[in-house]
């Protein structure tokens, strides 16, 4: 008879928040309903009382991983729709910081994933790079 497990939304394998709805037969996979919104946080709601400038501080803990990515696309956003020129200097900063928080979110990846397979020490010389 199949057997329905609840897998998450927090559990040592997983890395981030997901539920997994797994219906087993014996230790076959027959069914796996994945279940989404745990990291839902109202940003939308929160938006709408704040100006650009002070929804900034908030867009980054959408993804701890990659805050800068989203503060980057708050920022470009209104200046792209109202054509509001952008200093070359700025812009070359801006590509700087964004190339160091991906190389620092593949870091934040490889560090765990490398723990996972057994590979401990490699996990700390990558969290002390990063």
């Amino acid at each position: 008879e199949p057997m329905v497990v609840n897998f998450g939304p927090h559990h040592p394998s997983m890395h981030g928040v997901l539920r997994l709805v797994v219906t087993l037969d014996g230790e076959d996979v027959v069914d796996c309903e994945p279940v989404i919104g745990y990291l839902h946080r109202g940003m939308e709601k929160i938006a709408e009382n704040r100006t650009n400038v002070m929804y900034v501080p908030y867009v980054s803990r959408m993804d701890y991983a990659a805050g800068m990515f989203y503060e980057a696309i708050v920022v470009n956003a209104p200046e792209r729709l109202a054509n509001i020129p952008v200093p070359k200097r700025a812009s070359y900063i801006r590509v700087l910081m964004l190339e160091l928080n991906r190389i620092a979110n593949h870091l934040l990846w490889l560090g765990p994933f490398l723990a996972d397979v057994g590979a401990q020490t490699p996990f700390f010389y990558i969290f002390r790079e990063r």
